[in-house]
C-alpha cells in the first residue's frame, strides 16, 4: 500500500482528485488531496508545499507525490521535505531550479495560444455535468508571488515519472514531450485525455499510478 499526496493545479482545489482518490482507495492505497492556499496573496510556493506536508503528516512509509499542471512546481519541493518513494507529474509544468512560475513559459519556448473558454481548454473531454462542477469548485489563482524564484535548488533524488494527455489543449503533447526530455531526460507516458485526466480518465490514471508503485516495489 502507498499513500498518494495529490497536488492540484492553478486556481483549483483538492476536489479535482476525488475520482482518482476513490479508485486508488479501492486498490488499497491511502490518499490526501489538500486545498493549496492558491487564492491567498500572501502565499507562495513554500506555503503551497507547507499545505501538502501538513496533509501528509506521518504518512511517510511509502509516499507517492503527484503534481498536476502548476502543481509540478510544488511537488518537488514536497519531496525535499518528506521521504517520498516516487514523484509523478501529470500534464505538468516542470520547473528548473530557481525558476519563477512567471518565467516558465518563455523559458520553455511555449508559444501555444489555446482558444476557447475554460471548459474548451481544460475540460473538453470531461462529462458536461462534471465539467460544470469543476468550474464551480475552481478558485481564484493569486499571482502576487508567482514571480519569485522557486526555492528548488536541484531536482530531488526520487524516481520521477511524467504523464501527458494526447489531447491536452493547454500543454500539447509535442511541447510536453520536449520539455520533459530537456528538463528531466526521460520520456513521458501518455494517455488519451485532455489537460485534466483525473476527471476525464480517473480509472486509467489511477491504474497507471498503481502500476508505478508496483514497478518501484519490484526494484
Amino acid at each position: 500500500m502507498a499513500t498518494f499526496a495529490l497536488i492540484h493545479g492553478a486556481g483549483d482545489a483538492g476536489w479535482y482528485w476525488h475520482l482518482v482518490e476513490a479508485e486508488l482507495r479501492g486498490r488499497g492505497h491511502d490518499t490526501v488531496a489538500p486545498d493549496l492556499p492558491c487564492d491567498d496573496d500572501a502565499a507562495g510556493l513554500v506555503e503551497y508545499a507547507d499545505a501538502v506536508v501538513r496533509a501528509v503528516g506521518d504518512r511517510t512509509g511509502n509516499l507517492v507525490v503527484v503534481g498536476q499542471s502548476l502543481g509540478g512546481f510544488t511537488a518537488p519541493l514536497v519531496c525535499e521535505r518528506v521521504p517520498a518513494t516516487l514523484l509523478v507529474l501529470v500534464a505538468p509544468m516542470i520547473p528548473a531550479p530557481g525558476e519563477a512560475v512567471t518565467d516558465y513559459f518563455a523559458n520553455t519556448g511555449y508559444d501555444e495560444e489555446p482558444g476557447g473558454d475554460t471548459i474548451a481548454v481544460f475540460y473538453q473531454d470531461v462529462p458536461p455535468a462534471l465539467a460544470a462542477a469543476a468550474v464551480e469548485h475552481g478558485r481564484h489563482q493569486s499571482e502576487a508571488r508567482l514571480g519569485e524564484p522557486s526555492p528548488l535548488t536541484t531536482w530531488p533524488g526520487v524516481p520521477t515519472r511524467v504523464v501527458l494527455g494526447r489531447d491536452d489543449r493547454l500543454f500539447p503533447p509535442q511541447y510536453l514531450r520536449r520539455v520533459t526530455h530537456d528538463r528531466l531526460g526521460i520520456t513521458p507516458d501518455e494517455i488519451d485525455s485532455g489537460h485534466t485526466p483525473a476527471l476525464s480518465r480517473p480509472r486509467e490514471l489511477a491504474a497507471l499510478l498503481d502500476s508505478y508503485v508496483e514497478a518501484v516495489a519490484r526494484v
